[in-house]
């Protein structure tokens, strides 16, 4: 017996790459599939749950109708009832004192005197001609059930109207950016005839089968902060259209995370209380003995340092937010060497300089950026005797500074640093 060896002309074709590729084509079918599937579970579960909450609500209806019935019944019978009974024992005694009558008639002379005596005597103190007044029919009430029946038209245009299929939601996720401890998340209108009012940001962790609102407003932009470093986390987004009460689809989720070690504040240092993740410092009553520093140097040149001020306490000119290329203990104060800040009043220090151009006054609800790039490395006759030359943008209440900042020796990241010296203000940094 022989056998044919065919070698197939398609087999060097056939790898990993190929599978790949034909997977990718057919990721729109699933798509397609799971969402019409998950679609027609939620329009039937919807539905379901309607039929469920109308059937209830028309019964406790039918009840209070039912319950008013008997109400009136009962209100307006007894007195009728009354009447009745009233009546039934008038005639009722009349008939006893007739047929005594007719005995005494029928009885002997003396004992007829004595009956009748009796006779007289009772029927002067029974008045037989007072009987209550009986209503009228036309005053008796006449019960019925007033329906209107335009109610189904009605009930029936709403639901022909409720509930609608779109192929498309009307908002996608453009952008996820990560920062240290958090992802900023950008998204923009896809659907160019929807209006939309507000927003709603939900996220989760991919482990996770819950998502949590994050955020509701106009804006479309937001950053989700406590991000755990490494763990991806999915997002999604819907609209509200002008003057609509409920939300549009949501949008495809998208999975994003941060590789960025969250900022921290250094924790124990005397006059400032800590958040559990130690991103939010508070400057307490307690007396401070300096500035409160990073745990570690955790800011990169091109990356955006955002303080966020909650809350404010009383300002002094000695405040400060800023970064620094190294701790040093024993100043009350940024305002110093190797280090830029600005100050509640809006004054930025450079090296300890405060210079010309100033920044708006810290406020409640201040945002307060700093964006460093490195300009020159290593030595350099220009920079003043600087191995390193940063250019340094502050911005704050949509204003912004720009300069150049010289440091004695090159340094691959930089602490951040905030000094109060009144209680009351509340920073968070991201």
């Amino acid at each position: 017996m022989h056998f044919l060896c065919v070698r197939c002309p398609l087999k060097r074709e056939i790898g990993p790459h190929w599978y790949s590729a034909r997977l990718q084509n057919f990721l729109p079918v699933v798509r397609i599939k799971e969402s019409a599937s998950q679609t027609r579970d939620v329009l039937k579960q919807h539905f379901n749950d309607l039929k469920g909450t109308l059937g209830k609500l028309l019964d406790e209806r039918l009840v209070t109708l039912l319950q008013e019935v008997d109400t009136i019944e009962q209100e307006t019978i007894k007195p009728l009832d009354d009447c009745q009974k009233l009546i039934e024992h008038g005639v009722n005694t009349a008939a006893d004192l007739v047929q005594e009558g007719e005995i005494a008639i029928l009885g002997g002379v003396g004992e007829q005197n004595e009956k009748l005596w009796s006779f007289t005597k009772k029927a002067s103190h029974i008045q037989l001609d007072s009987l209550p007044e009986v209503p009228l029919l036309v005053d008796v009430p006449c019960l019925s059930a007033q329906l209107d029946d335009s109610i189904l038209n009605i009930v029936k245009d709403h639901i022909f109207k409720h509930g609608t299929v779109a192929s498309r939601p009307p908002v996608q996720i453009e952008e996820l950016i990560e920062k240290p401890g958090g992802i900023i998340v950008r998204w923009c209108k896809v659907d160019d005839d929807f209006t939309a009012q507000d927003y709603r940001l939900q996220f989760r962790k991919c482990t996770s089968s819950h998502f949590e609102d994050v955020y509701v407003g106009s804006e479309t932009e937001f950053i989700v902060l406590h991000i755990d470093p490494n763990v991806d986390y999915q997002f999604r987004v819907c609209a509200r259209g002008d003057g609509r009460q409920e939300w549009s689809p949501w949008s495809v989720p998208q999975i994003g995370h941060s590789t960025l070690v969250p900022h921290e504040w250094t924790a124990g240092f005397e006059g400032y209380s800590l958040s559990s993740r130690r991103n939010i410092a508070l400057r307490n009553d307690a007396e401070s003995s300096g500035v409160l520093y990073s745990s570690a140097p955790t800011y990169f040149c091109g990356q955006t340092l955002t303080f966020r001020v909650e809350t404010v306490g009383q300002p002094d000119r000695r405040d400060s937010i800023g970064v620094c290329a190294e701790k040093q203990n024993g100043y009350d104060s940024l305002q110093r060497d190797q280090a830029v800040c600005i100050s509640t009043n809006g004054a930025v220090f450079v090296n300890g300089k405060e210079m010309t151009n100033q920044l708006p006054a810290v406020t409640s609800g201040s945002t307060v950026t700093f964006d460093i790039e490195a300009v020159t490395l290593g030595s350099s006759n220009n920079n003043e005797g600087g191995n390193i030359k940063l250019r340094v943008t502050i911005s704050s209440n949509n204003r912004e500074v720009v300069f150049d900042w010289l440091l004695d020796q090159s340094c691959g990241s930089l602490y951040f640093g905030c000094s109060f010296f009144y209680p009351g203000w509340k920073v968070l940094v991201f």
